[in-house]
């Protein structure tokens, strides 16, 4: 059988206890497979988890506005069960933008839609996202445009409504713990932060199963987002402790795969909760002797033995910007440096910058001789100076889209490539008009 096409418990175990990756780990096939009797996972971003009961549907997360039509017709191939209840486990748009077409499924079938349960973080959510929707959009669109089109994230190509017009509103919130029933299946959800402050895990005691949504999701653990609001690394680490106390031997995730038997579900969770307090311990030390930010990212690394686990892989987010947001929920926002308390314009300092240099073309020389001697974060720092002080200067931005685009080769985590990315394709941008302009005055001049 060809790896792609592995049952994901055949793969996730494989990989756990090998250690050695071949294969996507996160795969959006949009395609159902039964884990266990009566419950199914469509792999798609995210994932949507399906319960059968005896009153229902029970489906964990409705996958993203561009995905979600896909997983209801995976769902219907397996099931023409009615969905009786929704749980959203946070209210990010993969999870939730999807929820319209559960709706729009049993619009014209007589029965009635399906009571959707969230944590009572995810309305304010919600509304945050309808005040900053141009904001989100934007830093969505760059974050995410750096790899591929942000259809294939289930984003869409421009996401002119970030919260789309039929993602359906929570029926019922919690706050801490809620027992549910739902025919003789038992559902506890509990709230942590960690990711977000409007997380859900759901424990299912009978069958010793978590459904984590995005505390695993294997890959590095997204708790340093540099774009985004604050995370809870500290309170992740001990939602992972907590699953493990109640006894959790499946994990059933939002994204990647599903983990089943105790040694396991030990190794993984124990892993990701180990990084982040490491992370989180090492930075509140340094913090409590004094330090600033600069030494504090450039001296706090992930330990040794976690560096290369498949599950802590830093694909999408990683330990350096986790530090950050350590630093940033207990220290604020001023880094240390007394000259960034209250600053002089950018555009001031890099113009003073090229004149000590002699010349912006100084600047550009040097970050492009540092580029090749592998030092691109000082080559960075010498061409944002650069373009800074001459913000339409064609060789400034030949040179920034260069080095741009090499850091972008060597980074690993989607958040570093497509900031990078963004930053060398808007460099080309420039250039490219400063060359059209060019041309119409040599056009104009014959």
């Amino acid at each position: 059988m060809n790896s792609d096409n592995l049952h994901p418990v055949e793969l996730s175990s494989q990989v756990i206890d090998s250690g050695i990756v071949n294969q996507p780990l996160n795969r959006f096939t949009q395609e159902l497979t039964e884990i266990d009797d009566g419950l199914a996972i469509v792999e798609s971003f995210s994932h949507c988890w399906i319960q059968k009961t005896e009153e229902g549907l029970v489906c964990i997360d409705a996958s993203g506005p561009q995905t979600g039509k896909a997983v209801v017709e995976s769902m219907r191939a397996w099931s023409q069960d009615p969905v009786h209840t929704l749980v959203y486990t946070h209210g990010h748009i993969d999870h939730v933008g999807g929820s319209g077409a559960f709706f729009a499924d049993v619009k014209d079938k007589g029965v009635s839609p399906p009571k959707v349960v969230a944590h009572e973080g995810v309305i304010p959510r919600f509304e945050r996202y309808r005040m900053t929707n141009g904001w989100n959009s934007f830093i969505n669109k760059r974050q995410f445009g750096g790899i591929r089109p942000l259809a294939n994230f289930g984003l869409g190509n421009t996401v002119e409504n970030f919260v789309p017009k039929d993602v359906a509103e929570p029926d019922q919130t919690y706050r801490d713990q809620l027992s549910m029933k739902v025919g003789n299946w038992n559902f506890e959800l509990r709230h942590a932060r960690g990711e977000t402050d409007d997380h859900t895990w759901v424990w299912d005691p009978d069958n010793k199963a978590v459904f984590a949504g995005d505390f695993v999701a294997w890959v590095f653990p997204n708790a340093g987002n540099p774009q985004k609001v604050q995370r809870y690394p500290i309170e992740w680490a001990a939602a992972m402790r907590e699953m493990l106390a109640v006894g959790a031997e499946k994990i059933y995730p939002a994204h990647g795969l599903p983990i089943v038997g105790r040694k396991r579900v030990e190794q993984v969770l124990g892993d990701i909760a180990e990084s982040l307090e490491h992370l989180a311990d090492s930075t509140l030390k340094l913090m409590n002797e004094g330090a600033t930010l600069d030494q504090i990212i450039h001296e706090v690394k992930l330990p040794d033995h976690l560096q290369e686990q498949p599950w802590l892989a830093p694909q999408y987010d990683e330990p350096e910007f986790v530090v950050r947001n350590v630093y940033r929920q207990f220290g604020g926002w001023w880094d240390g440096n007394a000259a960034n308390l209250k600053p002089a314009p950018e555009q001031r300092v890099a113009k003073e910058m090229v004149q000590l240099a002699g010349s912006v073309e100084t600047l550009i020389d040097r970050a492009l001789e540092v580029t090749e001697a592998g030092d691109l974060r000082l080559a960075c720092h010498l061409i944002e100076l650069a373009v800074t002080a001459e913000p339409i200067h064609e060789g400034a931005h030949r040179a920034r889209a260069e080095i741009y685009w090499r850091r972008r080769a060597e980074e690993r985590s989607l958040m570093s490539k497509g900031i990078y990315a963004s930053a060398a394709r808007q460099s080309e941008a420039v250039f490219g008009e400063e060359t059209n302009r060019k041309s119409m005055r040599s056009r104009s001049d014959k």
